[in-house]
């Protein structure tokens, strides 16, 4: 149950029956008018937006058309205290039993309590980490990771059919490079002689893994081979064993993505010279030569004819070249024909997830899906800004094998998956984050997981107690689903049922905006609510869960409680967190 969505149908209703009594000018767009908690909940329950949004296609004043709503919602039996607010906000409240018998449905419908069919089953292409497979995942990865899978879990949750995706750069120098880098691991764990890793190639010691893995099954098989002969291989053995690590870390983490795609795979069957078709017929290549950049040059700009793709017809700033001077597709050319392949797979919606060195790539990316789909797909980007990983206020690094990143796996060992999965989701993902390793190990209200994961166990130590010592009070949901709930009366009781009987909506504005970051909020607020009733019934006995010699009482609060425990699962199942049972 949605109360905000109930509430917003029947304001249309009220505002589409005074565009056919002539109230107001017909044909009015009414996708923007909503009904939403209002920013400050002392103000009150519920409010809307509508006579703001409406006043100038209707030609009105706000509070004008504010009180035409107040005087149709009067009429409503469940609303109290209307009230035209500011330049015409309208706000009110409804009766507590409402809000009571809100939580009802939360009970019978479990973790699947604000599922939402606002996707109506849309296609949606999440691509996230798909870091290129020269090294193990490290913590700035992981950001993306966990942004990107919590993303899609969101969009699941609001009713959208989710594709979970990783593109595997395995084309181009970076892997000729690791190639290279594995030969001189390979022949070093022959006993040869110790690698000298010459600049430009991979230093990290975690190739030696590599090597050695090389050596154990192929043996001296390479050793008097020329580079011709043995960098395909190499290159095909060192992309498996390292995408097999980061595979493994992945599932660390708890993210397992549906599909895999091989930018290799795709430049050789073609995929790249359907590009060019596809931009040649609807006249959007052409070989000219652009202009020197202003300020700092990029490194796919040459002072010579190019192949380049007329991108500035689509919000771009400059046109992009296709061809490098060698002849050879640059890794925009490849990116066109990935994205190409997404909408030819059905995926009209396309998001990607990236790190923060990626900004200026983003106008380049949407303007050629917009171009290769002819309109018909939107690429959306998410750039994940970076992580600063402490400890007692100090930069870390955790990993002296990985060289100079902290490796993905050694903070997963540190502080666990969760943590990691429900701290990264603590920011928007455009704001910078900081990652304090001594916080995430406390017990306390400053490290968010165990606090929302504290309530949780909280909640089911409630209902085991009651179980155990409270004779005639059943904890089933069935039985708890017919409990008389007017003796919840409280303030406190009352706020953390509005705040538990929001969250369909909280999942529906979340997707909508595409912000999980949202979710790690919310479930704090719960939190917090449900800490501070834990805390007052410790000096306040009335106010305790568990009422002996007053079944009904407890019968209530058990209710509101085994609500709280369910609405904090429902959140912690979108980020793949586990709500546990009890904190040791």
């Amino acid at each position: 149950m949605n109360l905000f969505k109930i509430y917003t149908g029947r304001l249309r209703g009220f505002l589409r029956q005074m565009m056919n009594d002539g109230r107001l000018p017909a044909g009015l767009d009414l996708s923007r008018a909503v009904v939403q908690p209002p920013r400050d909940e002392a103000h009150a329950e519920m409010s809307s937006n509508a006579a703001m949004v409406l006043a100038k296609p209707a030609g009105r004043k706000p509070r004008e058309i504010a009180g035409m709503l107040k005087e149709a919602l009067a009429g409503e039996p469940q609303v109290r205290d209307l009230e035209v607010a500011g330049p015409g906000f309208l706000n009110w409240n409804l009766g507590p039993e409402v809000w009571l018998e809100a939580l009802r449905p939360i009970l019978r419908q479990g973790t699947a309590y604000g599922a939402s069919d606002m996707g109506a089953g849309i296609p949606v292409n999440v691509e996230y980490v798909s870091a290129n497979p020269t090294g193990p995942l490290t913590v700035g990865h992981a950001r993306g990771a966990v942004i990107g899978d919590a993303l899609a879990g969101l969009l699941e949750k609001a009713g959208y059919d989710v594709t979970r995706e990783y593109y595997i750069n395995d084309a181009g120098n970076q892997v000729d490079t690791l190639a290279r880098s594995t030969y001189l691991r390979y022949r070093e764990a022959l006993g040869l002689d110790e690698a000298r890793i010459p600049e430009g190639f991979y230093p990290g010691e975690y190739l030696k893994d590599v090597g050695q893995a090389l050596a154990a099954r192929d043996g001296k098989r390479w050793l008097e081979e020329p580079e011709s002969v043995w960098l395909a291989p190499l290159r095909t053995f060192a992309i498996e064993e390292i995408m097999g690590w980061i595979k493994n870390d992945l599932a660390k983490l708890g993210i397992r993505q549906n599909v895999f795609s091989s930018e290799r795979s795709l430049v050789e069957a073609g995929a790249v010279d359907e590009v060019l078709q596809v931009l040649e017929q609807r006249d959007l290549i052409y070989v000219g030569t652009l202009d020197p950049p202003k300020g700092k040059q990029p490194e796919d700009w040459e002072p010579r004819p190019q192949t380049l793709f007329r991108a500035t017809r689509f919000g771009d700033d400059i046109d992009r070249p296709l061809k490098k001077s060698d002849g050879s597709w640059t890794y925009f050319a490849n990116d066109m024909a990935y994205h190409l392949d997404k909408y030819r797979r059905g995926f009209r919606r396309q998001i990607d997830v990236w790190g923060a060195d990626h900004g200026g790539y983003v106008k380049r990316m949407r303007s050629a899906v917009t171009a290769l789909s002819d309109g018909e797909a939107a690429l959306e980007v998410k750039i994940c800004q970076l992580v600063k990983l402490t400890r007692g206020g100090q930069p870390l690094r955790m990993s002296k094998r990985a060289g100079t990143f902290v490796a993905l796996r050694d903070l997963i060992d540190e502080v666990g998956g969760d943590a990691v999965r429900f701290i990264m989701l603590t920011r928007k993902n455009d704001a910078p984050l900081n990652f304090d390793l001594d916080k995430a190990l406390e017990q306390s209200r400053d490290n968010p997981v165990f606090y929302v994961q504290y309530a949780h166990a909280r909640a089911m130590s409630v209902i085991r107690h009651a179980g155990e010592g409270f004779a005639g009070v059943s904890t089933d949901p069935p039985a708890l689903d017919g409990v008389a709930l007017e003796s919840l009366t409280d303030s406190d009781e009352l706020s953390l049922i509005r705040l538990l009987v929001r969250w369909p909506r909280v999942v529906e504005s979340s997707a909508e905006a595409a912000e999980p970051h949202r979710i790690a909020f919310y479930l704090y607020d719960v939190a917090a609510r449900f800490h501070g009733l834990w805390t007052r019934g410790k000096d306040e006995t009335e106010l305790r869960f568990l009422q002996p010699g007053a079944p009904e009482v407890t019968a209530a609060r058990l209710v509101l409680v085994k609500a709280t425990a369910t609405v904090v699962a429902s959140g912690l199942q979108i980020f793949g967190v586990q709500p546990v049972e009890e904190l040791r």
